[in-house]
């Protein structure tokens, strides 16, 4: 491993996009110098594996296997969360904003030493910043119960704006707690426009939608189609798809302990592998997908980056990479 890599890596934040600010006050991904990937393996069941070495992992861009410079996993890392609380007026409705506030102590119950909270609330006008990243968890409980919703909803412009906004976090592993009932009804954005933005963002967002559980099954008529009603809550697990995390669904206490223990092991036993783009080509939105060596594996992953393309793996860099995993394993 190339400690200037590492080094590189660290400064450019997780592999985060450069952001240049836009005439409407959004950010948009420009390109990146470092691509750093935090990834899941998960097992049978949906369990997150820990014992994953560097040659079982096969990455790869646009289908090409590309050349890292970077493996680490952590299984206790530190974890700045960056909470975005959707503060409109449906969710004084059926009792959302006590199940967010109840959601946000549940999480805050579950730190661990270094882990830091911010707090972003949103309505129809603007997001705000509420609570600046800090690892005193205090002062994000005390600022909820200030918060009283009212007004419409800007959904899609919030959520574009809070990968830029988490990376004021200081620690490497980084998540975007979103408490929303998923809404719509004040953005500029578009459902697309939001998509787009979303495409290369290294940062997980995790959904919580304050509505009852429905399996996804339970989603879809029997048409196969996504009840109307529902819709949101599909977009939602786009959102979570799209950047790495994961959606959760319900209102009562068992639901967010689920979701704790949920993000505990997406957050803890995380990997990370990275790479530099070459500076070549041109900067383009680049798919990536990760394979893992064995069955009744699967993995939760960045879906892509935006940058130039990356250094493709050849036969002698293959065998460098082999005599590396050898000596770790002598």
């Amino acid at each position: 491993m190339k400690l200037a890599g590492v080094l590189l890596g660290w400064l450019c934040l997780l592999g985060g996009p450069l952001f240049a600010q836009t005439d409407a006050g959004l950010t948009d991904a420009v390109s990146v110098n470092y691509v750093m990937v935090p990834f899941t393996v998960l097992g049978p069941k949906g369990v997150p594996l820990t014992t994953v070495s560097e040659k079982d992992i096969t990455l790869l861009v646009d289908n090409v296997q590309v050349a890292t410079d970077l493996f680490e996993k952590s299984m206790k890392a530190p974890v700045s969360f960056t909470i975005l609380l959707d503060g409109s007026g449906s969710m004084a409705l059926a009792g959302k904003m006590d199940a967010a506030r109840a959601a946000v102590r549940a999480f805050i119950a579950s730190k661990r030493p270094g882990d830091e909270f911010s707090l972003y609330v949103f309505d129809d006008r603007e997001t705000i910043e509420v609570v600046p990243p800090t690892p005193d968890a205090t002062k994000v409980l005390r600022a909820l119960d200030t918060v009283k919703p009212y007004g419409k909803t800007a959904f899609f412009d919030a959520v574009a704006t809070m990968p830029a906004r988490s990376e004021l976090g200081t620690n490497p592993t980084r998540a975007i707690i979103l408490l929303s009932d998923g809404i719509d009804n004040s953005s500029r954005l578009t459902r697309l426009q939001l998509a787009a933005r979303l495409e290369g963002v290294s940062i997980p967002i995790f959904p919580l939608a304050l509505r009852p559980y429905l399996s996804p099954a339970a989603r879809r008529g029997p048409s196969g189609r996504v009840d109307e009603e529902l819709s949101d809550i599909e977009m939602l697990q786009e959102i979570a798809d799209e950047t790495g995390g994961k959606l959760f669904l319900g209102t009562k206490p068992e639901h967010f302990a689920q979701a704790v223990a949920g993000l505990d092991q997406a957050l803890r036993a995380q990997y990370l592998i990275g790479f530099p783009p070459t500076g070549k080509g041109v900067v383009k939105y680049r798919r990536i997908s990760l394979k893992v060596a064995g069955r009744d594996r699967s993995v939760r992953v960045r879906a892509g980056y935006k940058g130039t393309e990356p250094p493709v793996l050849t036969a002698s860099r293959s065998r460098g990479k082999s005599k590396r995993n050898e000596r770790k394993g002598s």
